[in-house]
């Protein structure tokens, strides 16, 4: 997936989630503050997307109904919403992956229905998700940095190796 960085962190009940703000198509740098991270169900629940910015929004109103649905609790609406993702018609074609996490849990929600809980409380996507993951693990084994300063670094580290990852970083946290 050609498109953008998001890398969240889960540590001692404290989450953070990264984003950068490159929006591109194709070969072209259409801006550099996007925000593609944002809160859900009454400032518990962080979410970020990777893909179109139509596909990802489509995609976030379903989820926070399903939050919605299921009084906050991210598990089941991470279920319910690889479902319909997965079954339905219209959403299966939808381009775009999602990191939602609470204090307690964190999950990679995909289209083939794929609800994902990372071993080891890194979670990244997008075309610079695996230098992020990378740096993100390297940081947590070799540092006492918190979940916050890891995301910053390690969406830094990312955004001078992949050419669709910007510096200007969005980091949301919950405590």
């Amino acid at each position: 997936m050609k498109s953008t960085t998001i890398v969240a962190v889960l540590k001692d009940g404290h989450v953070a989630m990264a984003g950068d703000g490159q929006v591109t198509l194709e070969n072209t740098i259409l801006k550099h503050g996007a925000r593609k991270v944002r809160r859900m169900y009454q400032n518990s629940i962080l979410a970020g997307f990777a893909g179109s910015v139509a596909d990802a929004q489509a995609l976030a109103d379903r989820f926070e109904s399903k939050l919605e649905a299921t009084n906050g609790n991210l598990t089941r609406a991470a279920i319910e919403f690889a479902k319909d993702w997965r079954t339905d018609r219209i959403l299966r074609r939808l381009e775009a992956l999602m990191i939602v996490a609470s204090p307690e849990r964190l999950y990679i929600l995909s289209g083939d229905g794929n609800v994902v809980e990372p071993d080891d409380g890194i979670a990244a996507i997008g075309s610079g998700g695996s230098y992020a993951r990378a740096a993100a693990k390297a940081l947590i084994a070799h540092s006492e940095l918190n979940p916050r300063q890891i995301v910053e670094e390690a969406m830094r580290i990312a955004s001078e190796i992949c050419i669709y990852t910007n510096d200007r970083v969005i980091v949301d946290e919950l405590p």
